[in-house]
Parts: structure tokens; sequence; C-alpha cells
């Protein structure tokens, strides 16, 4: 699956990862909705980090169909909260 990091570029990351950046997109949930904007910075760059570590870069001049856009690591928790679906960053696989 091709993610974008907003700012950054793409990267494929194998959708066996999913879970595992999930439990992290829940994490960021949680905290979005309870205002913890500490938790909220923290969580967010590890989520991005996790895509990072898992995820193969592709070229700079290739521009694939993103599956998944993710905010950059300066992005407020209003800005992350326009981007968040009824499943939050990441979608539950079925």
């Amino acid at each position: 699956m091709i993610v974008r990091i907003m700012g950054e570029g793409q990267l494929e990351v194998a959708e066996s990862h999913l879970p595992e950046l999930n439990k992290l997109d829940d994490e960021l949930l949680a905290e979005m909705e309870s205002g913890d904007g500490t938790g909220f910075r923290r969580t967010l760059h590890a989520l991005l980090e996790k895509v990072r570590d898992l995820g193969e870069p592709l070229p700079d001049d290739s521009l694939e169909p993103s599956e998944l856009i993710l905010p950059a690591a300066e992005a407020t928790l209003e800005e992350v909260r326009e981007l968040l679906g009824e499943n939050g960053l990441i979608p539950t696989p079925d």
C-alpha cells in the first residue's frame, strides 16, 4: 500500500503492518478526543516514525496514487481532525 506523509513523500508499506499502525492510530484518536496535546504530539511522531521504519521510500520523481495520507509531523491537532475519517487516519482492515 502507498502511504503519503504530507510534506515528505511516499512510502510503500506492506498491508501486514496495518494492525501495528492501527494501534498507534487508535492511541492518537483517543488523545485527540481527550484534548491531550502532549500525548497527541508524541503519538503522531511515533506513528510517522513507524511508517518510515516499515516503509520503503518511493523515488522522488514517482507519483503513485496514495491509499493513505498522513499529516506532517508539525501538523496541529485541529489540522489532523480535518483529515480524520470515521476510523481514524488508518482504516481498520476488514
